[in-house]
């Protein structure tokens, strides 16, 4: 009886995993889509020369602007509270946006970071001003940048460069949330971390899911 009933768990539980994971992507609570393809990173430049994309990589998108000094304090509520709890993740990438002529500082920032953690997903681009400002606009937040082409929000970019946030919810009291303040530990904490952890969610998910299909073939 008992060898039946182990021969009978090892072949119903793998069945029954793949059924849940099958319908945990279809079911599992999704971060919205605020914005579709906000565009292309075509107009900058990186510290290394290479292209760096939004396709297929999950984006923390910011603009440091040309006082990125300033926004020091900015980078490392970034680090701490978002980006050492999840870069490992292979396709997780920090992308900040900055004016020509801002190079040494952001190497100097990056150096800073790196006494820290491993900085290999964090990625500095540089173009003018009118290029940040473009760019930005195609955002469609009711945000705007400084004088110096900075702000203190960040945006959650999907793997087919599209804005993710929150919904308005009337009944929850919940206001719609398109960025998130990197200035406020309390924000990162509160709200942000959970909705990293949504968005790489539902890409592990689907990963399992496209690897569990891809056994049955």
């Amino acid at each position: 009886m008992k060898k039946f009933l182990v021969l009978g768990i090892l072949f119903i539980l793998p069945i029954v995993m793949y059924l849940f994971f099958a319908s945990a992507v279809d079911n599992f609570s999704k971060l919205p889509v605020l914005e579709e393809y906000i565009g292309n990173l075509d107009d900058f430049e990186s510290l290394n020369g290479e292209q760096i994309t939004l396709k297929d990589k999950i984006t923390v998108l910011g603009f440091f602007g040309e006082g990125i000094y300033n926004k020091k304090g900015n980078a490392f509520n970034l680090t701490q509270k978002i980006y050492k709890k999840n870069y490992e993740f292979r396709d997780f990438q920090f992308v900040m946006i900055l004016p020509y002529g801002s190079e040494n500082a952001a190497k100097e920032l990056l150096d800073e970071l790196d006494d820290t953690t491993d900085v290999s997903g964090w990625e500095f681009l540089f173009g003018t001003p009118e290029s940040i400002q473009r760019f930005f606009k195609g955002l469609k937040t009711p945000y705007a940048l400084d004088q110096k082409n900075a702000t203190n929000y960040v945006f959650i970019i999907d793997k087919d460069a599209n804005l993710r946030g929150r919904e308005e919810n009337l009944q929850k009291n919940e206001e719609k949330i398109y960025g998130y303040d990197t200035s406020s530990v309390a924000d990162l904490n509160n709200v942000m971390v959970d909705d990293v952890k949504v968005i790489l969610a539902e890409y592990r998910l689907a990963l399992k899911k496209y690897k569990a299909d891809r056994k049955e073939k």
